[in-house]
């Protein structure tokens, strides 16, 4: 029996699934979706693998495969299904067959291999004596030892940095053996328990002392107990049961315990009755689920309509059916509100996966899973992998979001992997949204997918009215506040009305840029060719990008004049403004730096939604699906970021964005106002925002798309080139556009497509990279995918650019 394994740490250009002999003593025993050991190169080094598929068939070559060395699983990680799907998200994301397979379980789980370490058993004291000092601590550091030492563990304990090659001399001159293990950076939690050893269960126990005695009844009464319990009943101190211990009279064992996820339990959940437009969608998805006329659909309506009672009611169905649902959605700071509301519906059949967990959590959540303990799952983009069993619904909350694309490899698109899913499993893929992609409702309006539409607000809530405000004005803007004065008296007016309000900044930070008066240089991170921003919380200029910090300075780096201006703003300049201007208002700041710590997000909108703050300042994750009854007033400091960037997107992003934050107003009983800050009011993107019309705006970009052919009209393929010789890197772009337009016409002729570039993206520097990029239009099937990883694979084996970091991605979402 011969297995095929996905190896770790295969370069993307001579990857493949390799052929490894099974043992006799593994034949039983493994399966696909197992992980193993396997020797691999000339040095039979000891990697990492997952077997995707067992054959019987001889080649005529087997005797030179090598054996596979351990199985390190009892059961399968990935199943059948997974198995398949890491092989398409290989094919369409151009990754390795490994890294395809790891993106599929939640981090930690993938083992680390490590070379392990143990003394020889045959040095005598003579040769002891004359090992140098180093020789001699690592000889007694593994003696004391009883099972082999990791590498790290040695480094550590001694002092040695990585670059040390002592014990490869210790290896080789027979003092130390080495040899490779596989380690798990998560494992099971476990608790230690106290029980009678089995010699004392039913005997009664002479020679104790009368607290000796307590401590026994307790725990006979009990059965197992943990050192604090057996305390607290028995009232005798931790040193009385640790005697006992000695004595072998208790006996301490482990036992496993999951890590709880937190419920947001301060707001009871009552379950909502449909109004009658929702009814009607509600039916006219179930018929579609039920019947199959469509395998997806479109749940389209506007901010406040109630598309989460929708759903809810959807996936009621489909659990009285046996079945399971996975729903997605694009925020972290989404997540607790929805676990809350899941929670409350379904009690402990929900299970949350994102990354704002623990590896522990997100590993005990992940088993849950697996295990068929839950029904419901609910995440950020990776849950869309969830090991859920009987999938028959894939719900995907503000579809449009970027969020749902990966920009680490492997670069899939959760919306592409739900299709598969629900694929695969006969299931229905829902999508939900009040500002859908182009993409999307395109596909709903030609008939490849249902489309419902809910067009108003749920029960009594109406749309908020819209102010826009022009801050080329300087009449409406004084003292070179951020906050024009219209905008302030909403905020006034809101504190005195014992309202809450909401203000969108787009930046974090302070100041968003520092430039010299005298040189007219802007401070730039020195790694980046991106400017720095201020930060107050720190006193320092920081890059967004790569990290990079410097002390707060009044002299130029260019120049050296002492005639620094630090301009634009950001949340942090914000909340010192409205600090100022609103003294008794209780302010609250939510962004990338107030949320960091864990449970961050949960923790600041659990503050907001109990009152406990007048105003709320964020950058874009207060803007989608928070729901706030008592906000009545939302504020954008700024409309235009957006709008003039080089991405073909930047008038859709524009549009949804606005539209979702002025949404978040006036969705209880309360009318909402919305205030718009712009430079252009005149702009219809920003007017077509405020009314909501969604129509409008698709009917507009859709000709824009079709004139200049943009998705959904083709699709797009990014090639990026990075490293740190920018000549090189531009160099190897071009041989890439070269050989890129010489095989297509030879070879690939049918393929279709417009090419752009080679071209540096608008930061074309990170972290001391250089990049260049190829823009593709294209149709993405197989034999354009064929073609892009045959000249991936070319560049790859390519000498010259051995220091060129190239890649491939197919519909990326961000062209900056």
């Amino acid at each position: 029996m011969i297995a095929l394994v996905a190896v770790e740490n295969c370069n993307y250009s001579f990857d493949k699934l390799f052929s490894y002999r099974i043992p006799l003593k593994f034949s039983e025993i493994l399966s696909p979706g197992m992980r193993v050991l396997v020797p691999f190169g000339r040095g039979s080094t000891l990697r990492q693998g997952f077997v995707f598929d067992i054959i019987s068939e001889k080649s005529s070559d087997d005797t030179k495969l090598k054996d596979i060395d351990s199985v390190l699983d009892a059961e399968a990680l990935l199943s059948d299904e997974l198995v398949k799907l890491a092989s398409w998200v290989r094919d369409r994301c151009f990754c390795t067959y490994f890294s395809a397979a790891k993106a599929l379980l939640p981090g930690g789980m993938c083992l680390k291999t490590e070379k392990v370490y143990s003394c020889a058993e045959d040095i005598l004291p003579e040769r002891y004596e004359k090992l140098s000092f180093d020789e001699k601590a690592v000889i007694d550091f593994l003696r004391k030892k009883k099972a082999p030492v990791r590498e790290s563990a040695v480094f550590k304990k001694l002092g040695f940095t990585k670059e040390s090659l002592i014990l490869k001399r210790m290896v080789r001159l027979k003092l130390i053996t080495e040899s490779s293990d596989a380690f798990s950076r998560v494992n099971d939690l476990s608790v230690s328990l106290i029980r009678l050893s089995d010699d004392y269960l039913n005997d009664e126990i002479g020679g104790l002392t009368d607290k000796q005695k307590e401590a026994v009844s307790v725990v006979r009464d009990i059965g197992a107990a943990s050192v604090k319990e057996i305390s607290y009943f028995s009232g005798v101190g931790e040193s009385v049961i640790r005697t006992l211990i000695k004595k072998g009279i208790f006996e301490s064992f482990s036992v496993p315990v999951k890590r709880e996820i937190a419920v947001n339990t301060d707001t009871e959940y009552k379950k909502p009755v449909l109004s009658l437009s929702q009814r009607k969608v509600y039916d006219r998805i179930l018929e579609s689920y039920n019947k199959r006329d469509f395998n997806s659909s479109l749940l389209f309506g506007v901010t406040g309509s109630g598309k989460t009672s929708v759903y809810l009611e959807l996936i009621d169905y489909v659990l009285a059916e046996g079945r399971s649902v996975i729903v997605l959605v694009p925020e972290i700071s989404l997540t607790p509100q929805t676990f809350s509301i899941f929670s409350s519906r379904y009690g402990k059949n929900v299970a949350v996966l994102h990354s704002a967990l623990s590896m522990g959590e997100r590993y005990d959540e992940w088993k849950r899973i697996a295990s068929g303990e839950v029904s419901v799952v609910i995440g950020t983009r990776s849950a869309v992998f969830a090991p859920i069993k009987n999938l028959g619904l894939i719900i995907i909350d503000e579809e449009q979001e970027h969020t749902y694309k990966s920009e680490m490899s492997p670069r899939y698109n959760a919306k592409d992997v739900a299709r598969f899913r629900c694929s695969y499993n006969n299931a229905f893929l829902l999508l939900a949204s009040a500002t859908p992609s182009v993409e999307t409702y395109a596909k709903a309006v030609n008939g490849k997918m249902l489309l419902c539409e809910l067009t108003e607000r749920f029960g009594k809530a109406e749309l908020p009215e819209v102010k826009t405000i022009d801050m080329t004005d300087k009449s409406l803007v004084s003292h070179f506040f951020a906050v024009s004065d219209p905008l302030a008296d909403e905020i006034e007016t809101n504190l005195k009305n014992k309202e809450q309000s909401i203000l969108l900044v787009n930046r974090r930070g302070f100041n968003t840029f520092v430039v010299c008066s005298d040189c007219k240089n802007v401070v730039t991170c020195p790694k980046c060719s991106i400017s720095m921003t201020y930060h107050s919380a720190n006193n320092r200029l920081m890059c967004h990008y790569c990290g990079f910090s410097l002390p707060f300075t009044e002299k130029c780096p260019t120049c050296g004049a002492e005639n620094i201006r630090y301009s634009g703003y950001g949340t942090q300049r914000i909340e010192q403004e409205l600090n100022v201007r609103f003294p008794e208002a209780r302010v609250l700041r939510m962004d990338a730096d107030t949320t960091a710590q864990k449970n961050g997000h949960e923790k600041v909108l659990s503050a907001f939604a109990k009152g406990e703050y007048d105003i709320l300042i964020g950058t874009q994750m207060v803007a989608k699906g928070l729901d706030f009854p008592d906000v009545t007033l939302v504020g954008i400091t700024s409309a235009d970021k957006e709008l003039y960037n080089n991405d073909f997107r930047c008038s859709e992003r524009s549009f949804d964005l606005i539209t979702q934050v002025v949404g978040r107003a006036g969705r209880g009983s309360r009318k909402g106002r919305a205030v718009i800050q712009t430079l252009v009011p005149e702009n219809p993107i920003i007017s077509v925002a405020s009314r909501q019309d969604y129509k409008k705006f698709f009917n507009n970009e859709i000709r824009m798309r079709k004139a200049l052919v943009y998705p959904p009209f083709c699709d797009l393929c990014e090639i990026s080139f990075s490293g740190p010789d920018k000549e090189a890197v531009l160099s190897c772009a071009n041989v890439f556009f070269e050989k890129f337009v010489a095989i297509n016409e030879a070879e690939y002729h049918e393929q279709k497509v417009i090419v752009l570039g080679p071209m540096a993206p608008k930061v074309s520097k990170v972290n001391d990279l250089f990049r260049q990029r190829i823009l593709i239009k294209c149709k993405n099937n197989a034999d354009f995918r064929e073609l892009i990883s045959r000249l991936l694979k070319e560049i790859s084996n390519d000498k010259l650019y051995k220091n060129i970091a190239v890649f491939a991605d197919i519909n990326p979402e961000n062209l900056n």
